[in-house]
């Protein structure tokens, strides 16, 4: 996928969401003064979604139509499974940023595992103290800078994704995520937190 079209598909998500939050018309400065992107960029994603049938346009203010509610209806819930995983460990704020950047990457097997995740009262032990070659379930960041939050997401590494310690190079790790291998700063690799 090429950028551009990660940064429609995360803007039409983003309204999706806001819309389903509302449960109510939205107003076209309101989306613009929400969604952190150029007015073109809006206006792109607006159109893709009327086009889609996923909401009317009425005057200046949009409405969901019934497939849109459906969909901002999963989208509000990811967000909501995620949010509400992260109030454990982060103030309310830091716990709607961090769902925010989260749902638009993870899938529904990741929500599972996020699901089973909230059951337990541990946090984990931070990823330089993880076996090597053990597949581990990723169960925090806490990494306070949310770009660089962001860039291990983009990455796959998020909690309730799965992570292998591959091995350990001067200054760093090498670990496996999916069928990619990166190497983390042994700084970083301690911010990450995994299952025992």
């Amino acid at each position: 996928m090429n950028k551009e079209f990660d940064t429609l598909k995360i803007v039409k998500e983003d309204i999706l969401r806001i819309l389903g939050e509302r449960k109510d018309k939205v107003s076209l400065e309101s989306v613009k003064a929400k969604v952190k992107v150029s007015h073109s960029f809006v206006s792109k994603a607006i159109e893709d979604l009327e086009k889609e049938n996923l909401i009317r346009i009425e005057k200046n203010f949009f409405k969901l139509t019934k497939i849109g509610e459906a969909k901002a209806r999963g989208i509000v819930k990811k967000h909501l499974v995620l949010e509400n995983y992260f109030k454990k460990t982060k103030n309310e704020e830091e716990a709607y940023e961090v769902a925010h950047i989260l749902e638009h990457y993870v899938s529904e097997e990741v929500i599972k595992n996020i699901k089973k995740l909230s059951t337990f009262k541990e946090r984990g032990i931070p990823l330089t103290k993880s076996k090597l070659g053990k597949e581990s379930l990723i169960t925090d960041i806490t990494i306070p800078d949310n770009e660089q939050f962001e860039r291990m997401v983009s990455l796959g590494i998020f909690p309730g994704n799965k992570i292998i310690l591959m091995n350990e190079i001067s200054g760093g790790i090498v670990v496996k995520v999916k069928n990619k291998k990166f190497a983390l700063s042994k700084n970083i690799a301690k911010e990450i937190n995994v299952l025992k």
